[in-house]
């Protein structure tokens, strides 16, 4: 056991130095329309509690599958995959979205000068648990070396500290919202049974407390429970409309990330739910089973007709199956019912290309503007508006499409030379040309800055 302890504690420093050195956007964002609208109005009156503005806040998926979430800069939650699996309730996840905006509040996520390290992570039983033993003599000595020592000994102090800042104002935040705090609780007394079943609370001398990121879970709770449930929100039932949607989300989810035999021991064929049906109908379509999932898929239409996330995903199925022209009327309907969201208008404006007819041009054309309208920060969008571009003959259209999803994913040369290959045949001026001067300005010097440090890494 102690072995496996202060290997743990190696690994754990280890990952919490890379997860600090690559920033929160280079890892991978999962994006879907029905998601981000329930995260989005899960998190909308604890940004607005805390004394933000709602439209500024942002809750982001990241597929990972470990327990975790973070804040990293700007008012955005990042919060993993493996958090939403784990939950029981959109209560619970409201919790930990309240907890990372006391992040937000607090202004944590810039304390690169205070130990080096660039974000703050929560709630992660990978980190929270297993970075232990760093204060022992043998786990110093034969782990680490003095000064990273003294350095992660002070990280850990700083974040501590944080933590129970941060949870203080989540709770505040979440009284002033009229939310009830179980769930808050509730999560941290599932932590809390995670660390026992996993041998972390014990007699064992190096387990230590003062060497972890967190608080211990089970202190955490017993410091909680006198406020949360002193509320008047301590009783008050959970939002019905929030819980069945955060059904279905996780559901979905679980279908995507999972291994599908899980996805199936989980949600069997006699369940014939709504959630039941969208967890199956994404594990078939995943693991290559196409009339399985139109069939699972089918189901949910017939139940919900107009729900525009069964038809975008009949849609989806249809057109990854290769039946671009007959994906076109789902998605087209779905793009309507969902008041033209802009990542189903994608997969949509995606379609129209697909089908590769010349008289789909123009359509997709303008389906793909007006969903870069409302949000910009698509990659996807911008490759397919580019290939209708590209076969409209409009090279510097073409240009400017690829120098935007560059410079989205951060390809800074590809970036700059297509910005200033668009400003060669765009009118000088025009807002347009203007928005390829910007990106060929930025990314030259994002070019310059990355050659400058690596520079400084040489010497």
């Amino acid at each position: 056991m102690a072995r496996i302890h202060r290997l743990a504690t190696l690994l754990a420093m280890l990952c919490l130095a890379s997860f600090a050195s690559r920033p929160a956007m280079a890892q991978s964002v999962l994006r879907d329309a029905e998601t981000e609208a329930l995260l989005a109005d899960m998190a909308k009156p604890l940004f607005a509690a805390a004394g933000l503005n709602p439209a500024n806040g942002k809750v982001v998926l990241i597929g990972d599958p470990s327990i975790n979430a973070f804040v990293a800069g700007g008012q955005i939650v990042y919060v993993n995959s493996g958090l939403i699996d784990a939950a029981d309730t959109a209560n619970q996840v409201q919790g930990v979205v309240a907890h990372e905006i006391g992040h937000i509040v607090g202004g944590h996520a810039v304390f690169q000068r205070d130990g080096g390290y660039g974000n703050i992570s929560i709630l992660s039983l990978l980190l929270g648990a297993a970075a232990m033993a760093a204060g022992s003599a043998e786990a110093g000595t034969g782990i680490l070396m003095a000064g990273q020592r003294a350095a992660i000994g002070k990280y850990l102090a700083y974040s501590r500290v944080q933590e129970s800042s941060a949870d203080a104002a989540g709770v505040r935040f979440l009284n002033t919202a009229g939310i009830s705090g179980k769930g808050m609780l509730g999560f941290f007394e599932k932590l809390t049974q995670e660390m026992h079943r996993y041998g972390y609370y014990s007699t064992d001398p190096e387990v230590d407390p003062f060497a972890q990121t967190h608080p211990m879970s089970q202190d955490r709770v017993q410091t909680l429970k006198a406020d949360l449930e002193g509320s008047p929100n301590w009783t008050k039932p959970l939002d019905p409309d929030l819980e069945r949607r955060f059904k279905r989300v996780q559901a979905k989810l679980r279908g995507y990330t999972n291994d599908p035999k899980k996805t199936l021991r989980i949600y069997p064929l006699s369940d014939q739910s709504i959630p039941a049906h969208y967890a199956r109908a994404y594990a078939y379509h995943q693991s290559g089973y196409p009339e399985q999932a139109a069939a699972e898929t089918a189901a949910l239409v017939k139940l919900a007709p107009n729900d525009p996330y069964f038809l975008e995903l009949q849609g989806q199925i249809l057109l990854e199956s290769g039946q671009p022209q007959a994906s076109l009327d789902p998605l087209r309907k779905a793009t309507q019912l969902s008041n033209n969201s802009p990542l189903i208008a994608s997969t949509f404006g995606h379609a129209l290309v697909a089908t590769e007819d010349k008289a789909n041009l123009k359509e997709a054309e303008q389906v793909l503007r007006d969903s870069l309208t409302r949000d910009r920060d698509n990659p996807f969008a911008w490759i397919n508006l580019g290939t209708v571009y590209d076969r409209e003959g409009d090279e510097p259209r073409t240009a400017l499409a690829t120098a935007e999803r560059a410079n989205l994913i951060g390809d800074a040369r590809t970036a700059m030379v297509s910005a200033r290959r668009a400003m060669g045949g765009l009118p000088q001026g025009s807002p347009e040309w203007i928005r390829a001067q910007d990106i060929a300005m930025v990314s030259e010097q994002a070019m310059k800055d990355d050659k400058r440090n690596k520079g400084r890494n040489l010497q």
